[in-house]
């Protein structure tokens, strides 16, 4: 008496669950680089050689910008958090409103120069930073 299976093993394969599954990660890393890119304005930076990069960013950053085309916004434009444009004497107070509340150990900020903007716009902007005990990290491109 021969007995012989009804069923048989199906060899093919269903792409489909794949490929909806590199499709999510393929929306996830675009959306997730896209979001990494903090130069919102064309600066030129200082290079440096160092390799060190700052494991936590931080959160505010203060963009300074040689304008001396004649575009009637002085000499230097600045940038808090790449909005719009502000005055000089209005950044203490837009760093204070944004970091006077977190941890003191977290009050820190980066400034963005452009590599023709004079080191003296840059102290002026440390200045501030030392008046109120906040951490400083200088932004360079690597060389």
């Amino acid at each position: 008496m021969a007995i012989k299976r009804t069923t048989k093993a199906d060899p093919s394969f269903s792409m489909s669950s794949m490929t909806d599954i590199v499709f999510l990660l393929l929306i996830f890393f675009l959306v997730t680089t896209t979001l990494i890119a903090p130069n919102a304005l064309n600066l030129l930076l200082p290079k440096s050689d160092s390799s060190d990069t700052s494991a936590n960013e931080a959160p505010v950053s203060v963009f300074v910008k040689d304008c001396s085309e004649g575009k009637g916004l002085g000499p230097f434009t600045y940038h808090v958090n790449s909005e719009d444009p502000i005055d000089f004497y209005l950044i203490e107070g837009s760093l204070n409103e944004l970091l006077d509340h977190k941890d003191p150990d977290q009050r820190s900020f980066s400034i963005y120069a452009d590599e023709s903007v004079p080191i003296k716009e840059v102290v002026l902007l440390m200045n501030i930073a030392k008046r109120n005990h906040y951490k400083v990290i200088m932004a360079t491109s690597p060389m």
